[in-house]
C-alpha cells in the first residue's frame, strides 16, 4: 500500500486509516458530521495526494485532449480549468477529469482519478499518434484541497497570488507558503468554495506547506478532513463518483454530464453518444430522497409499486446538511422525473422514496 506525503501527519493525528486506491488514507479524524459542517460553514484540509496527474506538451497536445475528451479544450486560455470525461468505444467511461491550460496550445495537465492512473495513461496514450510529450508527474506530485467557504480568506497571507478573487475553474500559480511553482486552482470536489493546491513533493515542500496551512488556519477553526466527509459534501451536490455513479458502462448521457459533451468536435464514440443525445437513453442517472427510515446504498436495487425492478442505487448517505437520507440512482427513464414515486430495496424491504432535483444543497 502507497503512502503520501502527509500519511505520517494523518497518522499522528489520530485519523482512522483505510486503503482507498491502493493508499493509506485518512477516513476520518473526529467524525464525519464534524468535518462536513466543518467545511460546510468554515474550511478544512484534504490530502488528495493519491489523485493522477499527467502533463501533455506540444503543438498537437490540444488536438489529442480535443479526440479523448467530451469537452471542448479549444475553449480554455491560460489560467483556465475544466471538468471533463474519456469517453470508450462501447459508449462508457474511462474516467472524469479536469484538464487545466498551463500554456494555450502547447501544455496542459490532465488532473485524473486515483484508481484509474495507469489504465488513464495507457488509454490516451493509445491515442498518442501525433508525437505529443507526455509525462506523469503523479508520483512526485502533491495535492491538497482546502475547501470551505473560509479557506481563501485564511490562505491569502501565505502568497502574493490573488487566490481571493480567484474565479471557479481558474487557477493562478506562483509562490505560496515560501514555495516556488504551486499551482493553486479553485476547484475542488465538495461545491463548498476553496482551492486544491498541486505542488512537487521535493527538499521539505510537503512539510512547509502543511504546517503553514494549519498554522494561519487552527486559530480559525480550521481542521484536517478524511475522506469519508468528502463523500458526503459531494453527494450532497450531486457530484458523480468514479466507479460508483459513472463507469465504462455507462455514458456521459445516462449521467447527466451532457453539460460536459460538446459535439462541436469530434472524439471517441462521437456518434453513438450524439445518437443517444437525440434519441433519448433507456436510463438516467437521478437524485433521490427517502421518505421512510433507512440510509441507500450502493447496490440497493430500486423498484415501482408493482414491485418491477427499475434501477440501482449508485451512492447515497445521511446528508449531514438536510438531516435527510438522500443518494443518486439510475432509472428507467419513464420513473426519472421528479416527484416519481419509488421504492428503496434494503434488507428485503421496499422503503418508500422520491426522485428529486439536483443538487441536494444549493
Amino acid at each position: 500500500m502507497k503512502n503520501t506525503p502527509f500519511t505520517e501527519k494523518h497518522i499522528a493525528l489520530g485519523a482512522k486509516m483505510a486503503a482507498f486506491a491502493g493508499y493509506n488514507m485518512p477516513i476520518s479524524y473526529t467524525g464525519i458530521n464534524e468535518e462536513h459542517h466543518c467545511v460546510r460553514n468554515n474550511a478544512g484540509v484534504f490530502d488528495v495526494s493519491h489523485m493522477g496527474e499527467f502533463m501533455l506538451k506540444g503543438e498537437n497536445a490540444l488536438d489529442l485532449i480535443q479526440r479523448v475528451t467530451t469537452n471542448d479544450a479549444s475553449k480554455l486560455t491560460d489560467g483556465k480549468a475544466q471538468y471533463s470525461c474519456l469517453p470508450n468505444n462501447e459508449g462508457g467511461i474511462v474516467d472524469d477529469l479536469l484538464v487545466y491550460c498551463v500554456e494555450q496550445n502547447k501544455t496542459y495537465m490532465l488532473v485524473v482519478n486515483a484508481s484509474n492512473i495507469e489504465k488513464d495513461w495507457n488509454w490516451i496514450s493509445s491515442h498518442n499518434t501525433k508525437g505529443v510529450e507526455m509525462h506523469n508527474i503523479s508520483a512526485h506530485t502533491a495535492l491538497l484541497a482546502v475547501q470551505g467557504p473560509k479557506a481563501t480568506e485564511y490562505l491569502q497571507q501565505l502568497t502574493d497570488m490573488d487566490i481571493t478573487n480567484l474565479k471557479y475553474y481558474t487557477f493562478a500559480k506562483g509562490k505560496f507558503a515560501g514555495i516556488d511553482n504551486v499551482l493553486v486552482s479553485a476547484t475542488g470536489y465538495t461545491g463548498a468554495g476553496g482551492v486544491e493546491i498541486y505542488f512537487e513533493d521535493k527538499d521539505g515542500a510537503s512539510d512547509k506547506i502543511w504546517e503553514e496551512i494549519f498554522r494561519v488556519g487552527t486559530p480559525h477553526g480550521m481542521k484536517p478532513i478524511g475522506l469519508a466527509a468528502r463523500d458526503t459534501l459531494r453527494l450532497e451536490k450531486g457530484f458523480c463518483l468514479y466507479g460508483n455513479d459513472i463507469d465504462d458502462t455507462t455514458s456521459p448521457i445516462e449521467a447527466g454530464l451532457s453539460w460536459i459533451t460538446k459535439f462541436t468536435k469530434d472524439f471517441t464514440n462521437r456518434n453513438h453518444i450524439e445518437a443517444q443525445k437525440k434519441d433519448g437513453v433507456s436510463k438516467k442517472l437521478v437524485g433521490i430522497e427517502l421518505l421512510d427510515r433507512g440510509i441507500p446504498r450502493h447496490g440497493h436495487t430500486i423498484q415501482n409499486n408493482d414491485g418491477k425492478e427499475i434501477g440501482v442505487v449508485t451512492s447515497g448517505t445521511q446528508s449531514p446538511t438536510l438531516n435527510k437520507a438522500i443518494g443518486l440512482a439510475y432509472v428507467a427513464s419513464e420513473h426519472a422525473a421528479i416527484g416519481s414515486e419509488i421504492n428503496i430495496m434494503i434488507r428485503d424491504k421496499a422503503i418508500k422514496a422520491k426522485v428529486v432535483g439536483l443538487p441536494f444543497v444549493a
